[in-house]
């Protein structure tokens, strides 16, 4: 079978640790794979919003699953999101605030909303992810709906809350790291695969057919459900050992250079 569906995680993956690719040599790429008929899928735990601005040319062509499978759209349609009963909401927010060293965002359709009362350099840091970013006093009230929540904290507490969460919030929400210093307690069973489970259930694209690359506990379900998952040179071991597969360090455009293979046809695309 010929891969029809190839999907990247964002930060760590696709970007490198400046935050930029190839836009050169991924524009011949993607004429390349349109030529083929080859879906494009942005998987990221970032937000839509910022999401489409790394991809401007094609933003309203491609599939994203943005907050970690939180929302699906998919050529600019609104296809799929993940919803939390105002009292789950409440229950997350009210747990949250009495954890000491973690800085809360509220992950909204419309926007991400954090408190007033954090430090600024985490606010600006916030804006870098959450483009559509309210400050807020409190949590209150908030007319949106919700479908995840980003934390950050100091690196030294991060195993330790993991597990203090995934107890607390059993059923409710389940937490995952990207490997980069924060917590997403997401939906259980709204995460990146289910996403693009739902983009291949609109496409008739079999699990045969698809491609991913990730670096992070976010992106585990992915890795583990596509025929080709990849795992980057810079990722964790446990997700080394997790995908199938493994390619260069992102900032040696290591999901390029796999493409590149998708599209010859080249060995592990060859059988």
């Amino acid at each position: 079978m010929s891969v029809k569906l190839i999907a990247v995680d964002m930060d760590g993956t696709f970007l490198d640790d400046n935050k930029k690719y190839n836009r050169a040599r991924f524009a011949e790429l993607y004429a390349q794979m349109k030529a083929q008929g080859i879906r494009f899928v942005v998987a990221s735990g970032n937000q839509y919003y910022q999401l489409i601005s790394f991809f401007p040319e094609i933003a309203h062509e491609i599939s994203f699953v943005a907050d970690n499978g939180g929302w699906v759209v998919s050529e600019g349609k609104d296809t799929f999101n993940g919803e939390l009963t105002k009292q789950e909401f409440n229950t997350v927010i009210d747990h949250l605030l009495t954890l000491p060293h973690v800085d809360i965002i509220a992950c909204g359709k419309d926007n991400g909303y954090t408190l007033k009362s954090y430090d600024d350099a985490f606010i600006k840091m916030a804006g870098s992810y959450y483009h559509r970013l309210e400050v807020v006093e409190n949590f209150s009230n908030l007319d949106d709906v919700f479908f995840k929540f980003a934390l950050n904290l100091p690196d030294t507490l991060l195993d330790d809350t993991m597990d203090s969460l995934a107890a607390q919030f059993e059923g409710i929400m389940v937490p995952v790291t990207s490997g980069h210093g924060s917590i997403d307690l997401i939906i259980p069973g709204i995460h990146k695969a289910n996403g693009l489970r739902i983009l291949q259930e609109k496409w008739g694209i079999d699990d045969s057919e698809v491609v991913t690359f990730g670096d992070g506990g976010n992106d585990i379900e992915m890795l583990r459900q596509a025929k080709y998952g990849f795992a980057m040179a810079n990722a964790p071991e446990k997700i080394k050992q997790i995908a199938s597969y493994q390619t260069g360090h992102c900032n040696e455009q290591g999901v390029l250079n796999v493409i590149e293979k998708v599209l010859k046809k080249e060995a592990p695309f060859n059988a």
